[in-house]
């Protein structure tokens, strides 16, 4: 299939590439930014009048609920939703039931996914068995199989030692880990921030301490191994600290945030919303700037939708007895464009915390244009107002903070491998 885009303002975070410019796709590549290649006779042509054409969205945390987990969502329709989002790579965390430990598993959700319209999909391979954090999966093998990192997801690693030992194993074999900060004592049956809300509304709490004294200890390994460390989800302002102190001492640290906690605080929970309760739990609003200007500075590499869709009847609950979580792989463009906005970033800037930047971290070929890439692209039309409503998104996951908000930025087209997997738009769509 040959594309023409035409006519579109074309955006490469990477390069710093801010043009309006024509696109030609073929045979799944880029093949001509700006100028078609000889003999280049399109079969299809997409007027992106109006429209940014920038790299497919590159996720580092969408739940795609199987194996196992298929009364919250499936793999197909959260792969679909993942397309409407813009997103055309995402890695999968390992909290599947059973939890991505072996193997077999992993090779499973590859192949059903490849045979399925969507984006391309990355493992997490679980770092120990049944994510008990007792004993190290077999990593290298994982590794094989096509995981593309190792992590607990939100399971707690209480023993240090398993720590250590999974450190000096991914050194070994130069893997990388992904751990979300948070001591499990410090953090035992809390819900919420410690903070004015918490103790107003008696819920009960987590403490900043309980990611801080973490990083502390995940910092000093990575110290004692060199082993390469990604922090995931961090949420407060002393926790963005540490690892800015990390990464100026020369730490092979990365990081990122999720993107509900770059616009919502602990004041959200006040009105016992359990679409609000998260892991980890939104935090007062002076973390909720560090973030912000983590990620200005560059401290924060990276955001991510966190995207993890529950059943309504997991949400029906007491924000206490409600089951955490929220969808957020359809809300990760206009959200990061909402907080572009808000604090006077440029496109590019913004679009690079969810492209290129993401690949690297994830060590994929992704989340850039230029010839010879791979032709994964997101048009989206930056002036699209749409209310979030459950009819609206895509996701069978329905649980969103925003619920009946308005957003500002819709994806039209979404094309991985060169083909067009979502189309919003079907007029600015002809064939040759």
């Amino acid at each position: 299939m040959k594309v023409h885009i035409r006519n579109g303002r074309v955006i490469d975070p990477a390069s710093g590439l801010d043009a309006v410019q024509d696109v030609y796709v073929a045979a799944s590549h880029i093949v001509g930014v700006g100028s078609a290649p000889a003999d280049f006779h399109a079969n299809q042509i997409i007027d992106a009048s109006g429209l940014v054409v920038c790299p497919g969205l590159v996720d580092l945390a969408v739940r795609l609920r199987e194996p196992g987990l298929e009364y919250k969502a499936t793999l197909e329709s959260e792969m679909h939703a993942a397309a409407v989002g813009g997103v055309t790579s995402l890695a999968c965390p390992p909290d599947t039931d059973p939890p991505l430990d072996e193997p077999g598993l992993v090779e499973m959700l590859k192949f059903r996914a490849k045979h399925m319209p969507g984006p391309r999909v990355y493992p997490i391979g679980a770092l120990t068995r049944q994510l008990k954090g007792e004993r190290l999966t077999e990593m290298a093998e994982l590794q094989e199989a096509g995981c593309m990192a190792f992590s607990q997801a939100d399971a707690p690693l209480v023993d240090t030692q398993v720590l250590l030992r999974a450190m000096e194993y991914a050194k070994t074999f130069d893997l990388p880990i992904w751990l979300r900060p948070q001591d499990a004592h410090l953090a035992r049956e809390g819900v919420a921030h410690d903070g004015v809300v918490a103790a107003r509304l008696g819920f009960p709490p987590i403490p900043v301490p309980a990611e801080t004294v973490a990083i502390s200890t995940i910092l000093l390994l990575v110290r004692e191994t060199g082993a390469r460390v990604h922090l995931a989800r961090l949420s407060s302002r002393a926790g963005i600290e540490m690892v800015r102190r990390a990464k100026h001492d020369g730490l092979p640290i990365t990081c990122d945030v999720g993107v509900h906690h770059i616009h919502l605080s602990e004041m959200d929970t006040a009105g016992f919303d359990a679409n609000c309760h998260l892991v980890p739990p939104l935090r007062s609003l002076r973390d909720r700037e560090a973030i912000r200007r983590g990620l200005a500075d560059g401290t924060i590499d990276a955001v991510c939708s966190d995207h993890a869709p529950v059943d309504e009847d997991a949400k029906e609950l007491p924000f206490q007895e409600a089951e955490a979580g929220a969808t957020g792989v359809e809300l990760l463009l206009p959200l990061t464009l909402k907080w572009a906005r808000e604090a006077g970033l440029s496109l590019h800037q913004a679009l690079g915390f969810i492209s290129h930047r993401p690949a690297d971290i994830l060590g994929v070929d992704g989340g850039r244009l230029a010839v010879g890439r791979p032709a994964d692209l997101c048009l989206f039309d930056p002036e699209s107002a749409w209310i979030v409503s459950p009819s609206n998104l895509a996701s069978l996951g329905k649980n969103s903070p925003y619920l009946g908000l308005e957003m500002q930025g819709r994806v039209m087209f979404t094309l991985i491998d060169g083909h067009l997997d979502f189309r919003r738009d079907p007029q600015r769509l002809r064939h040759a």
